[in-house]
């Protein structure tokens, strides 16, 4: 039998990486095929069905047992309610953004939100930074400050995107379980108020079931495996390859969605815009830099380390 080499592996993680984060990159596009339905009703059935579809592939890979081991520490059930609450914040506000023609400022937010997690480091975590994560993080408030003088009103939709998202991430961070059996905890805890709220609109005639067309209808079924299977490829990816590749790699879908903004959906992206990201890029490149160059060092010392103890 033929050995899996290393990179081989790393190749593999990398095309699961990649198909992830284009995948997230091109959802504007499936969320506008719904652009007639409210996003709450959106937002309860991609709920529904993501539970749905996780829990059959928890079923077949055997893996259903392991959402009953979380329970068994309060602590792990306070943080997955904490992090039911923050995704659930988040998928309703991209999904209103997007069918609210607010796509690049929904962009923005998924480019702000490394930033927005070192942020939550050092408050949280009581993180340090180093001088180029400062000047990163600078940069990024002055972009956001050029928008907010400009057009008059902080970009709440970026702000919320990049925080709940990144409060989110925190929440798993210290949850001991996959991604699939969190996804699956966490829709589990919705599954009460998303049965009610479907049901009842759907008895006061005005759900989305039986007013819309077979294929919307498919569509709207659609949404846990359009939810659920980016995220299963990028656990596969995040197994196989460094979390520096995975921190370039994420930078894929908000790239996606700033240009499906622009050059399909006909938004504006002024010379305001320009100057915004232009910092807020800039911000990012050397907090990327400053990140790969850490694990450099880090990776050196293990070697040093190995060969000493060698």
């Amino acid at each position: 039998m033929k050995e899996n080499k290393p990179y081989d592996s790393s190749l593999v993680g990398f095309i699961y990486g990649i198909a992830a984060y284009v995948l997230w990159g091109f959802l504007p596009l499936y969320w506008k095929l719904l652009d007639k339905i409210p996003a709450t009703e959106i937002l309860a059935h991609r709920i529904l069905w993501s539970f749905m579809f996780v829990c059959t592939v928890l079923y077949f890979n055997g893996n259903l047992h392991k959402c009953k081991e979380v329970f068994k520490d309060k602590l792990n059930i306070v943080r997955i309610s904490c992090a039911t609450v923050f995704i659930t914040i988040n998928w309703g506000t991209y999904i209103w953004a997007v069918n609210s023609d607010h796509i690049v400022e929904a962009s923005m937010g998924y480019y702000m939100n490394p930033l927005i997690v070192v942020v939550l480091g050092v408050v949280i975590l009581k993180e340090r930074l180093n001088t180029w994560q400062i000047v990163s993080l600078i940069m990024a408030t002055i972009g956001v400050g050029i928008v907010t003088m400009s057009y008059g009103q902080i970009p709440w939709i970026s702000l919320i995107l990049a925080l709940s998202f990144g409060l989110y991430g925190l929440m798993k961070k210290m949850i001991p379980v996959g991604s699939t059996v969190s996804l699956a905890l966490e829709t589990a805890m919705l599954m009460p108020l998303t049965l009610i709220y479907i049901i009842f609109r759907q008895v006061s005639g005005i759900g989305a079931l039986g007013n819309i067309s077979a294929a919307t209808t498919f569509i709207l079924i659609g949404t846990g495996i359009a939810t659920a299977l980016p995220l299963l490829w990028f656990s596969e990816g995040a197994r196989r390859i460094p979390l520096s590749s995975i921190g370039f790699l994420q930078y894929i879908s908000p790239t996606i969605s700033l240009v499906l903004g622009i050059f399909v959906f006909g938004e504006q992206f002024t010379q305001t815009h320009i100057v915004s990201f232009g910092f807020i890029w800039g911000g990012l490149i050397i907090y990327s830099l400053s990140q790969v160059k850490q694990m450099r060092k880090k990776n050196e010392l293990l070697r040093e380390s190995i060969e000493v103890n060698g």
